[in-house]
């Protein structure tokens, strides 16, 4: 099978991410020939160091600019429109004009609202040209499409201990955490609440270290101004506060080994969709920095998502995990942040097991991968 996947960024690393995920599976575990349509191309370069423009294939992918596709569109006979972001007009001309239509999907963003069921996999027509759309909805259930999971990640998961993650901290040029100490990846957009967390884990008193990749967040915290502020000591690419708070700034790890870092630590602060999906397959108590709309929608979004990954936990634990999530991303009347930690950290050793029982009953639901695969080979019968 050969597939076109196009991708236009618009959540930063998130929705490139996703597609570089994508492309990558169904290449390596479908055996389709995949090229990867990318808006700004130059966004791969974090998530994939072996990427150069106009370079050799990676993984046997193909990357390209939309330009491609519009300059001397051949349609591929499946062709990936992510979330929704449009197909150029030549390159919709040239699908009409196919002998065969090609196998059309709108692969749509993730939402644990409970409409997303009644609407996935649904097709309609294109208005004008009449060729059919699938849509399809990443979900929570067994009637949506499912998560993105590659086979034998669980196992390799289980498999990365104590030795594999200290191996992980030095490759980064750090020693390994003390075993008391808890770690917290911070992967969040520019309005993280960050230095409140500072206060909280530094008021606490217990061992702890910050991980934060290259970014404007942890650029912000490293400048002196913010230093100053926070009242933290830097040291080279650490930065401490009294004897028991560590922040470290770590390069921005690719696609590849970004699963090592979330197993490597205790809590993980993510955003966007790829890393609140790969937070969730860790198994490990996390927080979601969700992706701030304008018009407010992405409220909704965090509520279902909380409704539905609370509904196994007793009402304190889930009180919570609903208070911190709000205060970290800034919900109307949430509690502060440093009371909502200190809730939260209560009930550590039940969450933890929440989280790794949650990554369990997901691994039952349906593939997205292996979806796409049996939806187009259905189509193309």
């Amino acid at each position: 099978m050969r597939a076109d996947i196009f991708c236009r960024v618009v959540d930063n690393f998130g929705d490139a991410g996703l597609c570089w995920r994508l492309a990558r599976q169904l290449s390596a575990e479908a055996g389709w020939s995949v090229r990867l349509l990318i808006d700004e191309p130059a966004v791969l370069a974090a998530l994939e160091p072996r990427y150069r423009p106009g370079g050799e294939p990676v993984e046997g992918i193909r990357i390209g600019s939309w330009a491609h596709a519009t300059d001397n569109p051949d349609p591929a006979p499946v062709v990936i429109e992510a979330f929704g972001c449009g197909l150029p007009a030549a390159y919709i001309q040239a699908m009409a004009a196919a002998a065969h239509a090609p196998v059309w999907i709108v692969l749509e963003y993730l939402s644990a609202e409970p409409w997303v069921g009644a609407f996935h996999g649904r097709a309609s027509p294109h208005p004008q040209l009449g060729l059919k759309r699938h849509f399809v909805f990443p979900g929570f259930d067994a009637d949506t499409g499912g998560l993105l999971r590659e086979r034998g990640l669980l196992a390799r998961r289980d498999a990365f201990g104590a030795a594999q993650a200290a191996l992980f901290w030095r490759e980064l040029g750090f020693a390994p955490p003390a075993d008391a100490a808890r770690v917290i990846c911070v992967f969040a957009y520019p309005g993280a609440p960050l230095p409140e967390l500072v206060d909280a884990l530094a008021g606490d008193g217990q061992p702890s270290v910050i991980v934060l990749p290259e970014g404007p967040l942890a650029a912000g915290l490293f400048a002196s101004e913010g230093t100053t502020r926070t009242r933290l000591r830097r040291e080279g690419e650490r930065i401490l506060r009294g004897a028991a708070l560590e922040v470290r700034r770590i390069p921005f790890v690719p696609q590849t080994r970004f699963d090592e870092l979330l197993w490597s630590c205790s809590l993980n602060c993510v955003r966007g969709e790829d890393s609140f999906v790969r937070a969730q397959w860790a198994g490990r108590p996390f927080l979601w920095h969700i992706y701030p709309q304008e018009d407010g929608a992405h409220w909704a979004k965090l509520d279902a998502f909380l409704a539905r990954y609370c509904a196994g936990l007793e009402e304190a634990p889930a009180t919570a995990v609903r208070d911190l999530w709000h205060a970290w991303n800034r919900a109307p009347a949430a509690p502060a942040l440093c009371e909502a930690w200190r809730a939260f950290t209560c009930w550590k050793a039940r969450l933890e097991r929440h989280a790794g029982q949650w990554a369990q009953d997901l691994g039952r639901q349906p593939e997205l991968g292996a979806y796409l695969v049996r939806l187009c080979a259905d189509q193309v019968k």
